[in-house]
């Protein structure tokens, strides 16, 4: 515990020129008293830690040490090899750097280790698009990844369903989502999310923006695809449900709007079932959705929707008379 520890300590001080030991003791999650033994250990064991004395000081390494990567154990070494999908460092142009990248850090690795990549990938794949797709990589990606790692402005045209726009976009960060690239970018101030194959045409500028420090990339995701989802559900349904058809709701429809509405459900009289009011996208997908539960579902409305299923279910008898 304390070896892992102390390596962190050297790790924090090789990043960063200097850090207090108010610092070193947050980021390692001790007490200032053991970061100043720790450093001492450091140094007795021939470490360069020097202490600067002071209001300002801090802790830094002299004479520009580095350590190297040969303490690295098996689990984090796979760990290491593991991260990343080689599709998506390809469709970003990134995959002669990943190679060179892993060849450096084989090469650095102990003996012991050595195996790690060769290990790793003979256990685990990664395959990020969904079944029954070709993924495409759209042309313009590149010198969006390229924008992105450059902060650099770009100038687009983009198709939406009436027709196409010209914008002025901060490339912040890609998005891999099933097999589906999306930029998101600040444009006239706001932040938004752009499905990278309808650019039809990308620019990149000669300049430089200036990042938003405090712009998350996951958090922005999260919240934005949460939205989008919860902004197709625009019709309600009223169902009644028996036992199996409300335990298989959720991998139907909408997780989200299933849950919510199993939990505001009523238990109907008698043990016949639950009623809930379900949101969905409209009566069309919630028909081919809800018609995979069968006999577990009743829809009481719209009335519309209720005949629909009354009509499927008069065919399909016919079809098994």
């Amino acid at each position: 515990m304390r070896a892992a520890r102390l390596i962190k300590l050297v790790l924090l001080l090789q990043a960063r020129p200097s850090m207090t030991a108010a610092e070193l003791a947050a980021e390692l999650e001790v007490s200032e008293r053991t970061v100043v033994r720790d450093a001492q250990a450091l140094s007795e064991a021939g470490v360069p830690v020097y202490a600067d004395r002071g209001r300002v000081g801090g802790y830094r390494l002299v004479g520009g040490y580095r350590t190297r990567l040969t303490g690295l154990a098996r689990g984090e070494a796979e760990a290491l090899f593991l991260s990343g999908l080689p599709g998506a460092l390809r469709d970003l142009g990134l995959a002669d750097a990943a190679s060179a990248a892993r060849l450096k850090v084989s090469a650095a690795l102990a003996p012991s280790v050595r195996d790690a990549p060769e290990a790793v990938g003979r256990r685990f794949h990664l395959d990020a698009p969904g079944w029954f797709q070709e993924p495409e990589t759209p042309e313009v990606l590149a010198p969006l990844a390229e924008a992105v790692w450059g902060d650099r402005p770009v100038s687009v045209h983009y198709r939406r369903p009436d027709g196409v726009v010209a914008r002025e976009l901060e490339p912040y960060g890609l998005v891999l989502k099933a097999g589906v690239w999306y930029l998101c970018a600040r444009a006239e101030g706001a932040f938004r999310t752009y499905r990278v194959d309808r650019f039809a045409e990308v620019t990149v500028g000669s300049g430089a923006f200036v990042r938003d420090p405090g712009f998350d990339l996951a958090g922005f995701w999260t919240e934005r695809s949460a939205e989008f989802a919860r902004s197709l559900l625009r019709t309600e349904v009223v169902l009644r449900l028996t036992e199996s058809g409300a335990r298989r709701l959720p991998h139907v429809t909408d997780r989200v709007a299933a849950g919510e509405a199993l939990a505001a459900g009523v238990a109907e009289p008698g043990g016949g079932g639950v009623r809930v009011t379900l949101a969905v996208e409209s009566e069309e997908v919630a028909f081919g959705q809800l018609f995979a539960l069968g006999p577990e579902v009743e829809v009481l409305a719209p009335a519309g929707l209720r005949e629909r299923f009354a009509e499927a279910a008069r065919r399909t008898a016919g079809l098994y008379r």
